[in-house]
């Protein structure tokens, strides 16, 4: 193990893949390959679940896959650590999420749950809930299974919603503002933080070895733990505190050009 061994962490949506086009650049796909051939480690560390992240372990060179906000860590194909909220925990979330007047899609490692009929349907939901049918119909499930496990959830809003009473009721939770009208809601002891100083952890590597690449508010946990840091050209000016490295966009090559301007690659 050389002493300049670096570890790379992506974000995926509007890091690693285009939002606009849904695909991962070429030119990172490259950077990527040209990092690990120097010996340096490579993880994605993503919000998304596993079952969401199937068709980047098929394409994208990696060691390993930090899944779900620090929920599930899987290294070369190995789910080496794995957090689910407990069954009764569970009904708790979801019965509150009905009382605030809120609507939610649940996200499993092997799974993502939707209501099945909901008598109103949020402006904000209705998008996602097509989107997944479209790109992921094979991962959809029903949240009415009283015995659903799952690891994280995603809470969408209106000006009805009660704000204030669903933030008492998630007193075990990181409740993170993605803005629109969306939370993100992950267990208080997981994070992409942590997931990260497993890794190091794992590698025997200090924590100056870490190298950050971002763009959106679910990445400041990563931005708070690593001292390098990298924001996409595109990015949620959440980030502009951590006075980051500022890519290009996705689309422009931003990563690989980011990694050869910084000397990783």
């Amino acid at each position: 193990m050389t002493s300049d061994r670096k570890v790379l962490f992506f974000d995926v949506d509007g890091t690693l893949v285009s939002e606009s086009k849904n695909i991962v650049p070429d030119s990172s796909v490259d950077a990527l390959t040209r990092a690990m051939e120097r010996r340096h480690l490579v993880f994605v560390n993503s919000g998304r679940p596993r079952c969401e992240l199937r068709f980047l372990e098929e394409t994208v060179p990696a060691d390993g896959f930090l899944c779900g906000c620090g929920t599930e860590i899987v290294v070369h194909g190995e789910s080496r650590f794995h957090r689910s909220i407990s069954v009764e925990r569970g009904r708790q979330i979801r019965q509150l999420i009905l009382d605030c007047g809120m609507d939610a899609w649940l996200e499993a490692s092997d799974r993502v749950c939707f209501r099945e009929n909901p008598p109103v349907v949020l402006p904000r939901i209705a998008p996602v809930r097509e989107n997944m049918m479209r790109k992921y119909s094979d991962l959809m499930s029903s949240w009415e299974d009283p015995d659903c496990v799952f690891d994280k959830c995603c809470v969408v809003m209106d000006e009805n919603s009660d704000l204030e009473r669903f933030y008492r009721g998630m007193y075990d939770m990181d409740v993170i503002d993605r803005g629109d009208g969306m939370l993100e809601c992950v267990p208080a002891d997981c994070s992409k933080a942590t997931a990260m100083e497993w890794v190091l952890r794992e590698y025997g590597l200090p924590r100056e070895s870490a190298y950050v690449f971002g763009d959106s508010t679910n990445d400041i946990a990563m931005f708070e733990f690593a001292p390098n840091r990298i924001a996409m050209g595109v990015h949620s000016p959440e980030l502009e505190r951590f006075n980051p490295f500022i890519t290009k966009t996705v689309e422009e090559g931003g990563v690989a050009w980011a990694m050869e301007q910084l000397g990783i690659i």
